[in-house]
């Protein structure tokens, strides 16, 4: 079981049932920050298998493990929405049951690293299952993902 506890620098806000918003601060320079949150063979380390490039339009897939109580069979379907170098990637995020939501990281420098902003958007205040996920992923993305991003940034040349 992941540590609930944020990793060190991260802040978030848990009050809007409608999305997960996160923030860390990474002691990297955006360029390589960029880097490890969008080449796909280092965001395969972090996050998921996937085909993911970053180009506006792309459609690419993450894939995991099936969790049937939920609906969800393991393939997450994804567009690339939005993408400005070494700012902003934003793309499209629809698995299991009625997910339609939208991910969106932004980088932003501060001092000598930068601050990776996370929002995952759309989720159904009144959907049990949709909350069911939201919480499960904010405590993922917090507690591992963030985490992961940050060792392998830590492991990669400058």
């Amino acid at each position: 079981m992941s540590d609930p506890t944020p990793p060190p620098g991260a802040t978030d806000v848990d009050d809007d049932l409608r999305s997960i918003h996160l923030d860390q601060f990474l002691a990297h320079p955006p360029a390589k920050v960029w880097r490890a949150i969008t080449d796909p063979g280092l965001m395969a380390r972090w996050l998921m298998p996937n085909d993911f490039k970053p180009v506006v339009g792309h459609r690419f897939t993450y894939t995991t493990k099936p969790m049937e109580a939920v609906g969800f069979d393991g393939i997450v379907r994804c567009e690339v929405l939005e993408v400005v170098r070494e700012r902003l990637l934003r793309i499209s995020w629809r698995g299991g049951r009625n997910a339609d939501w939208t991910v969106t990281w932004r980088l932003e420098p501060e001092g000598t690293g930068t601050r990776l902003f996370l929002d995952h958007e759309g989720f159904d205040p009144d959907d049990a299952t949709q909350q069911l996920s939201r919480r499960i992923m904010g405590s993922g993305w917090r507690s591992g993902h963030f985490r992961a991003i940050a060792a392998i940034l830590d492991e990669l040349p400058a």
